[in-house]
């Protein structure tokens, strides 16, 4: 399959420079994608400015109309969009299905919205006088999506982008692009008007770049590491533009000494190696009351004894692979850290290049144990299905060590006290928490991000992510015949 550009509603050729898409699962090469200039942004925020003019006009309702459309077409066509992302990005089928699930979620969500994009309205301090305020659409906006949930965290920001009135331009993952060229088979489907929805495959230095240059995008919606949410902050504030960014974490599931532990191992083994831990909101620190550490390594230890790896299309695989080499590298390394730093390697801690793995790009699932808070295994993003295990004395220290990090995206706890439950919700310092679950589980109808180094105020999902995509307008009416001035005259 070799894709293309869709740009104003047409699948566009340059003859550009292409680079492969490769299943990680196997090595197989899936097709290639066309490496996009400055020339095809242009193109494409040209087709979605002039496009914007129009679809502006168009009422929110019949706006959300459409979301329904593609939110009825994901569900036709959930099981092979399913397979196709299993194949591009390597998650197990059933996270897949989950995923798009999200994305047809997400449409329905949205489309609701479109009868509920409310204002205010409040008395006027003057006589004779209406005062109001609605959401206004901000124009273009433009998509930076990452690979590891190609269509769900791109869902989360096109369609409360599409139902508040702009248009957009969206730069997929290299490493994902299969899921937005079936994005946009479907946006042809529902007769989306052309140039509302662009797709412009290439590099983040080239592509990603001029986005956030272009002076006619006004919204970068980001999602993906902190050093690159970093670089595009710091781009987009010297050309004023409204950022949401949403970067990385490093979360932890605390169990307390009442904690059902059997539940919380359940919670751990699913939030650390599901999408072989590569989600933002994976669990990558187990923190852990001192009376109960020893019996929770010894369950964890024999519930990944039934994980099966390999490749996510055998509905019987619970682990796929990572989604390319530089990630197996990655990963290894900080496992050489751990070694170095003197903490305990439990189980894992390697490539694994058994016939068939070896075809892919696949690693142990790995657990440290006797790790300190202030390691580098413990303050860094490892992006990977590894899990480090630090004892705490209370409470008190656990909030404390869940805190230490610069990120802030989720926290878990488990315990059987109501007390430490609402001490420990309101305590932690993370955009998401969750009580006797693991640390990954979002809904779409709740705002999604953290604090810190996660990003910086803004939220996918629910209503929080209209803020991102309308800016605010005040409006005043005065019937009163005569010129009043506000407080002068009050």
């Amino acid at each position: 399959m070799d894709l293309k550009n869709f740009i104003g509603g047409e699948w566009v050729d340059n003859n550009l420079q292409t680079m492969p898409i490769i299943n990680p699962a196997t090595g197989d090469q899936l097709g290639t994608i066309p490496l996009s200039t400055k020339t095809e942004i242009d193109a494409a925020v040209n087709a979605a400015k002039k496009a914007q003019k129009h679809w502006a006009l168009v009422p929110a309702p019949k706006r959300a109309d459409y979301l329904y459309e593609i939110g009825f077409k994901l569900k036709e066509k959930k099981e092979y969009l399913a397979q196709v992302l299993t194949r591009e990005m390597g998650k197990v089928i059933e996270e897949a299905r989950g995923e798009v699930q999200e994305g047809i979620d997400m449409a329905l969500y949205m489309a609701g919205e479109g009868r509920r994009l409310f204002g205010e309205t409040t008395p006027s301090e003057l006589a004779n006088k209406f005062a109001m305020s609605v959401r206004a659409p901000i124009g273009v906006v433009g998509l930076i999506t990452p690979w590891n949930f190609p269509i769900a965290i791109a869902t989360w920001k096109a369609f409360p982008a599409l139902v508040a009135g702009n248009t957009f331009v969206w730069k997929p993952s290299n490493e994902t692009p299969m899921m937005a060229y079936e994005l946009a088979k479907i946006f042809e489907e529902v007769d989306l008007p052309k140039g509302v929805a662009n797709i412009v495959f290439g590099t983040g230095p080239t592509i990603g770049t001029a986005m956030v240059e272009h002076p006619d995008i006004r919204v970068i919606s980001f999602t993906g590491s902190t050093a690159t949410g970093s670089k595009v902050a710091e781009l987009g504030g010297k050309h004023l533009k409204k950022l949401s960014l949403e970067m990385g974490g490093k979360n932890a599931v605390i169990v307390m000494d009442d904690a059902d532990l059997d539940l919380a191992v359940e919670g751990i083994v699913w939030s650390a190696f599901g999408t072989a831990g590569q989600r933002c909101t994976a669990c990558s620190r187990v923190i852990v009351h001192s009376s109960v550490k020893k019996v929770l390594e010894d369950k964890l230890l024999t519930a990944m004894e039934r994980i099966t790896i390999g490749d996510g299309l055998d509905p019987h695989v619970k682990v796929g692979p990572v989604i390319n080499r530089a990630a197996l590298e990655k990963i290894n390394h900080y496992v050489g850290i751990g070694n170095q730093e003197g903490a305990t390697l439990l189980t894992g801690g390697r490539i694994l290049t058994e016939a068939p793995l070896d075809r892919g790009f696949y690693f142990e699932p790995t657990v440290f144990t006797d790790v300190n808070a202030d390691m580098i295994i413990a303050q860094e993003e490892i992006f990977g299905p590894v899990i480090s295990i630090i004892e705490v004395a209370n409470l008190d220290e656990a909030i404390a060590v869940n805190n230490s990090v610069r990120f802030g995206l989720s926290s878990s706890i488990f315990s059987r006290d109501v007390n430490t439950i609402f001490k420990a919700q309101q305590l932690l310092d993370t955009g998401i928490v969750y009580v006797n679950a693991g640390t990954t589980g979002a809904e779409i109808h709740l705002p999604f991000g953290g604090t810190k180094g996660t990003g910086n105020g803004h939220r996918d999902s629910g209503q929080a992510a209209l803020d991102v995509y309308t800016e605010w307008k005040s409006i005043y009416v005065d019937y009163s015949g005569t010129l009043q001035r506000a407080q002068i005259d009050t």
